[in-house]
């Protein structure tokens, strides 16, 4: 699943629109819709979106033996 269509479906989950959650990450809607359409979201960005939405943005590796590499 791609970064922008995780973002859609946590729009949702809040009852939100795209615009307001860029609105609430600081981002205007139009830079926001770009960076979705490029799927060019840092991992900075984001977990201050998700501060920003009152959640948690949690990006790991698992390794098979299950140990995680956390960024």
């Amino acid at each position: 699943m791609s970064v922008s269509e995780q973002l859609k479906i946590l729009c949702v989950k809040l009852n939100i629109s795209v615009s307001e959650l860029a609105r609430l990450s600081g981002k205007s809607p139009q830079a926001f819709s770009q960076k979705m359409k490029r799927e060019s979201f840092t991992v900075d960005e984001l977990k201050q979106i998700a501060q920003a939405s009152g959640c948690e943005y949690v990006g790991a590796f698992v390794m098979p033996s299950g140990e995680r590499v956390e960024y």
